[in-house]
């Protein structure tokens, strides 16, 4: 079984250096020779397509090319926003995503532009995935403004209504705005930032992976990694009993951050050493579920 990181950003070459950190985003070269140290096979790759996101705009042709450099080592998938064409109210997506399905995308995402997901424009881009077989991976916000990613109520109110509304779409949640509420939260203020301790019953994750079965977690960034090793134990149940719509990611936007990145890989190696985990939900979860998801061979 393959193994597949489902949640990376990549450049063709060494561009603007983001301001703060002195570092541009991994290049192809890069990641590749991450994936060797690693024991990664193959990872999707998203490109940064809205202004919110990054200190710079991707097209998807540039996130392409940078894929082509490496045959058999990257999985595109396109982006769009949905504020793309006049910043209409009625655009219909479905030509453009078809184009890119043609060249070879496997879904949309990341998703990030700040936008309520009842705004018309993100239910135009739904509907162009709906008809065209896309996923669609979101990075999930709690506010307007100095933020980036769909923004919900804190219940996750315009979450849930699309995925009541589009049950064909298989959404992949991303994010402190997703993973936070593994257990309850109460403000927007709780929607954030890095929350350490006990998991306590009442999240409204658990609850929508129950309740829909085209929502999927990925576990990538700081945030997925936080969500089921703040409360290993608990982590180790929730890996178990969400094996089948659980996907691996490092999200190592920066060549400084792979230490930081791969520790989602360490806590599943050691999950599944100390039997916390079995060897058939470490298998989907490290890649078989992604396989399965974009229809790839083992």
């Amino acid at each position: 079984m393959a193994v597949i990181d489902f949640h990376e950003h990549v450049v063709p070459r060494r561009g603007f250096l983001h301001p703060k950190y002195n570092e541009t985003i991994c290049t192809a070269t890069e990641l590749v020779a991450i994936m060797d140290r690693h024991g990664i096979d193959m990872m999707v790759t998203l490109p940064l397509s809205s202004p919110e996101t990054y200190h710079f705009v991707q097209s998807n042709e540039e996130v392409f090319a940078a894929c082509d450099q490496y045959p058999g080592r990257f999985i595109k998938f396109c982006n769009v926003d949905p504020r793309l064409e006049m910043n209409s109210a009625r655009y219909d997506f479905r030509p453009i995503l078809e184009y890119y399905k043609e060249q070879g995308a496997r879904g949309v995402g990341e998703v990030t532009a700040n936008l309520w997901w009842d705004d018309p424009r993100v239910q135009c881009l739904l509907e162009g995935c709906n008809a065209v077989g896309f996923p669609f991976l979101f990075h999930l916000a709690s506010r307007e403004f100095e933020t980036y990613g769909l923004i919900t109520e804190p219940d996750l109110g315009g979450l849930e209504r699309a995925l009541a509304k589009y049950p064909a779409v298989q959404f992949v949640g991303h994010s402190p705005g997703w993973w936070n509420h593994v257990g309850p939260v109460c403000t927007r203020a709780e929607c954030n930032g890095y929350p350490k301790g006990k998991v306590r019953p009442g999240g409204r994750v658990p609850e929508l992976l129950r309740r829909y079965p085209n929502i999927w977690g990925d576990l990538s960034a700081g945030s997925g990694y936080n969500a089921v090793s703040r409360d290993p134990e608990w982590g180790y149940d929730f890996i178990e009993e969400f094996q089948d719509r659980l996907l691996m990611g490092l999200d190592i936007c920066l060549p400084s951050l792979e230490e930081q990145g791969t520790a989602l890989l360490r806590f599943m190696r050691e999950g599944l050493e100390r039997r916390k985990i079995s060897q058939v939900a470490y298998g989907k979860v490290m890649g078989g579920n992604a396989a399965r998801l974009l229809n790839i061979a083992p």
